[in-house]
């Protein structure tokens, strides 16, 4: 089957949480994936579905990308939430979400987007490197990547994202 993108749906939450749930649950404990899920509650489709992808194949969900446009930035577009199953991980469809998410943030005005991952995130440092973004200057260096200290609060350490559009 071809695989679809489409504009995501409030009514896509639950599938997206258990989705989380699941499609971690092969890198870390189910109460580990129980609250990765919690970083996205239903006010992201809620409120910015027009801005989110959701990826099909066949009708079953495959993918999904979460961003929005800042309300503060003008020009900034930010990617908050990545899911890929992994049976669909190595085959572009991460690629071909964010490029649609460019594509689209361009054509708002956007010229930047922005992103953040824990930084022993290894595979989503690389990832975004391979995209086009550069890591913005830290506090602090971890294994020679830039890292923002308590940059979601205490103990919660972020590798920071941007990528100019063009």
């Amino acid at each position: 089957m071809t695989i679809a993108l489409r504009r995501a749906e409030e009514n896509d939450h639950a599938e997206m949480v258990r989705a989380i749930q699941t499609w971690w649950g092969d890198s870390r404990s189910p109460e580990q994936a129980r609250e990765l899920a919690l970083l996205l509650p239903r006010l992201f489709v809620e409120h910015f579905s027009g801005t989110s992808l959701v990826a099909e194949d066949g009708g079953d969900m495959a993918g999904f990308l979460i961003g929005f446009h800042s309300a503060d930035d003008p020009v900034l577009a930010y990617v908050h939430f990545v899911g890929i199953d992994p049976r669909r991980r190595h085959d572009g469809l991460a690629r071909r979400l964010y490029e649609t998410f460019f594509t689209a943030a361009a054509a708002a005005g956007r010229r930047r987007v922005g992103a953040v991952t824990s930084p022993a995130n290894h595979g989503s440092i690389a990832f975004h490197r391979r995209m086009g973004f550069t890591l913005k200057p830290g506090d602090t260096m971890v294994d020679g990547v830039p890292v923002h200290r308590d940059y979601d609060g205490p103990g919660q350490d972020r590798v920071v994202f941007v990528r100019e559009l063009s």
